[in-house]
């Protein structure tokens, strides 16, 4: 199978599992940001979180489409490669001053940093 067909399916995918998180979030927030460590306190509380997790989650599950369906520009799957990268990459600055994530997260990180890698390893020549 050509390497730009793989990058499509690991698009959607990435796609399909960011509308999922976002959608989770949306319809209970106050569970996933438990199971993320988040404490929501008031408005601005919710509204950062819903900017997170549900804004920059839609935009990134779009842009994967979008790059999905547009395999001949492969800057657009860059794109998204770093969107999901950023994640992780934050989160091991966050580990110099506070440790690395455990649990659930722990394995949320895993999972960004493979995709984010695979989608860059499989990047068109």
């Amino acid at each position: 199978m050509p390497r730009w067909r793989l990058r499509a399916q690991l698009l959607n995918l990435i796609a399909l599992a960011s509308s999922l998180a976002a959608l989770a979030a949306l319809l209970d927030p106050d569970r996933v940001a438990i199971a993320m460590g988040v404490f929501l306190v008031g408005v601005n509380g919710y509204s950062q979180f819903f900017a997170m997790y549900v804004g920059v989650r839609v935009a990134t599950a779009a842009l994967a489409l979008l790059a999905a369906r547009q395999a001949d520009q492969p800057v657009l799957g860059d794109i998204t490669a770093l969107f999901v990268l950023a994640q992780p990459a934050g989160r091991f600055v966050a580990a110099f001053a506070i440790g690395l994530p455990q649990g659930l997260l722990l394995v949320v990180c895993g999972i960004e940093l493979a995709a984010g890698l695979l989608l860059l390893a499989l990047r068109p020549r």
